[in-house]
C-alpha cells in the first residue's frame, strides 16, 4: 500500500474537497459547539459529585439530568457530527469523485442537531430515558434515525460509486460505522423505548447497545480516520497490512459481545458474563494488529495531526487492555460500579475517539478552506490543553475509583467516609475537565477564525492540488 507518489497531481482530488466545503464545515462547527456544551455540563457534573448541594434547588440541573444531558451532547452532538464529517470526506477522497447529494447531508444535519437540542430540553424537563448512551426522549428518536439516514447518503453514494472495486482499511471502518449504527440504534429504540423488554432482558439490551455504539460506531469512525491519515501524513506504507482485514472482522463480530462485562455481579445469566469476558480477551487480537499497523503514528516528528492520532491510538490500546482486565470477576469486585468505570469510559470517548478526530480535523480544515490554520499558538494551546486535561481527568477518576472500590469492599467504612476519601480526587478531575473545556473552546474559536479568513480575507490556496494517492494508491 503506497502512501506517497511522484505521479502528476490530480485536480480531481481538489474538486472533492471544494465540493464538500460548506456541508462538512457545518458539521464540524456544530460538533465543536456541542463539544464545548458537553464539556461545561461534565464540569458541572463533577463538581456536583464533590459538592452535592451545588444546583440542588434547580430541578433541571440535578446530578442525574446533567449527566444525561452531558452524555447526549457528547455522543449525538460532538461525536456524531464530527465523525460523519470525517468519514464523508475520506470516502469522497478514496472514492475518487466529488461527493454527491450533499443537500441531503445539510438537511439531515439541521434536523439532527435540532433533535439533539430538543433532547437536552426533554432530559432537563424529565422526559429522558434511564439507559446509558440512550438518554434520548422517545419522541425524538425516530426523527434522529431519519436525519441520520439523510446525512449519510453522500457517503453511501461515494462508496457504491467508487472508481475501483478494491477497498482500503479506512473504507472498511467508515462504511461499517455508517451502516451499523442505524441497525443498533433502531433495535435499541424498539426494545427499550417503543416495545420495551422487561426485567433482566432490558439491562442486557441496554448493555448491548452501549457496547455496540462504541465498538460498531464510534471506534470505527476513529479508526477510519487513523488508517487514512497515518500512512498519508507519515508517507510510509502500513506494516503487516494483510492482518488488517482480520482485525476489522474481529472488531465487528466480537466487539458488541463484550457489553456483558458491565453486568458482573448483576442478576443476569452467568453465561452472559463469561461470554463477555472471553470476547474481551479475543478482542485483544484486534488491538494488537491496530497497534502494529498504525505504529507509524508514534514516530510523528513535528506533525500536529499525528501527535493527536498517536495520543488517541495510545488511549485506544490502553482502553482495550483495561477492558480485558476488568472483565475478570476478581478485578471487577473492586472496579465495578465505581469511578474507575467512568475513567474507562472517558479513556475511550475523550481519549481514543476525540483525540483521533482532532487530528483529522487539523488535517481536513486547511484542505476544505484552501488556507492554513490562522494561528500556530492556538494549535499548540489546544494540543497541550487536550493532553493535560485528558491525563488529569482520567488519572484522577481512576484513583478515585480504586479508593472507592477498596472502601466499598470494607464493611467498616461508611458511605460518608467513602465520599470524603474520593472528594479530593474528584476535584482534581474537575480541574482536568476545566482544562479540556478551555482547550476545546480554543479549537472552536480557531475553526471560526479559519472559516472567517476563507470568506472575508481570501488568500492564495495552499493546497491547489493533492498528490495522486486517492483512488489508485491509498
Amino acid at each position: 500500500m503506497t502512501t506517497a507518489s511522484s505521479a502528476a497531481p490530480s485536480a480531481e482530488v481538489t474538486a472533492i474537497d471544494a465540493s464538500a466545503r460548506c456541508p462538512l464545515l457545518l458539521l464540524l462547527g456544530a460538533a465543536l459547539l456541542w463539544l464545548v456544551v458537553s464539556g461545561a455540563l461534565a464540569l458541572l457534573n463533577l463538581l456536583q459529585l464533590s459538592t452535592p448541594s451545588l444546583a440542588a434547588d434547580c430541578a433541571v440541573m440535578t446530578f442525574g439530568r446533567t449527566a444525561a444531558m452531558q452524555q447526549t451532547a457528547f455522543l449525538y452532538g460532538w461525536a456524531a457530527n464530527a465523525g460523519l464529517a470525517v468519514v464523508l470526506w475520506l470516502l469522497g477522497r478514496l472514492g475518487g469523485s466529488p461527493l454527491r447529494s450533499l443537500n441531503w447531508t445539510v438537511a439531515g444535519a439541521l434536523f439532527w442537531n435540532l433533535s439533539v437540542a430538543l433532547s437536552l430540553v426533554g432530559i432537563g424537563t424529565g422526559d429522558g430515558a434511564s439507559h446509558a448512551w440512550l438518554h434520548l426522549p422517545a419522541y425524538v428518536q425516530p426523527l434522529m434515525l431519519v436525519a441520520y439516514a439523510a446525512m449519510v447518503v453522500p457517503g453511501v453514494l461515494a462508496w457504491t460509486g467508487r472508481r475501483q472495486p478494491m477497498m482500503f482499511a479506512a473504507q472498511w471502518y467508515a462504511v461499517a460505522a455508517l451502516v451499523l449504527f442505524p441497525w443498533i440504534f433502531s433495535g435499541a429504540q424498539l426494545m427499550l423505548s417503543f416495545a420495551p423488554e422487561r426485567g433482566v432482558l432490558q439491562a442486557l439490551v441496554a448493555g448491548w447497545f452501549g457496547q455496540g455504539a462504541w465498538s460498531l460506531w464510534l471506534a470505527p469512525l476513529a479508526l477510519a480516520a487513523a488508517y487514512y491519515l497515518v500512512p498519508k501524513v507519515g508517507g510510509r506504507a502500513i506494516p503487516s497490512y494483510d492482518f488488517a482485514i482480520l482485525s476489522f472482522w474481529t472488531l465487528i463480530f466480537v466487539g458488541s459481545w463484550t457489553g456483558g462485562r458491565h453486568l458482573i455481579g448483576g442478576p443476569v445469566p452467568a453465561w452472559t458474563i463469561t461470554v463477555a469476558g472471553v470476547a474481551c480477551v479475543l478482542l485483544l487480537f484486534h488491538y494488537i494488529v491496530v497497534g502494529i499497523n498504525l505504529r507509524g503514528a508514534f514516530a510523528c516528528g513535528g506533525s500536529t495531526v499525528l501527535r493527536f492520532i498517536a495520543l488517541g491510538l495510545g488511549a485506544y490500546l490502553l482502553g482495550g487492555l483495561g477492558d480485558a482486565l476488568t472483565a475478570f470477576r476478581g478485578v471487577a469486585v473492586v472496579t465495578q460500579f465505581t469511578h474507575l468505570a467512568t475513567a474507562q469510559s472517558q479513556l475511550a470517548l475523550t481519549g481514543a475517539f476525540s483525540l483521533t478526530i482532532f487530528g483529522a480535523i487539523y488535517f481536513m480544515v486547511p484542505r476544505l478552506t484552501g488556507q492554513a490554520w490562522p494561528s500556530g499558538s492556538l494549535i499548540r494551546g489546544h494540543f497541550f490543553a487536550a493532553l493535560l486535561g485528558t491525563l488529569i481527568l482520567i488519572g484522577a477518576l481512576a484513583v478515585a475509583g480504586w479508593i472507592q472500590g477498596q472502601d466499598l469492599n470494607n464493611a467498616t467504612v461508611s458511605f460518608a467516609a467513602i465520599a470524603a476519601h474520593t472528594q479530593p480526587w474528584l476535584l482534581i478531575a474537575a480541574a482536568g475537565q476545566a482544562v479540556l473545556v478551555v482547550g476545546n473552546g480554543l479549537l472552536l474559536v480557531h475553526l471560526v477564525r479559519a472559516i472567517a479568513c476563507r470568506w472575508l480575507k481570501p488568500a492564495p490556496a495552499i493546497f491547489p492540488e493533492a498528490p495522486t494517492m486517492e483512488v489508485s494508491r491509498s
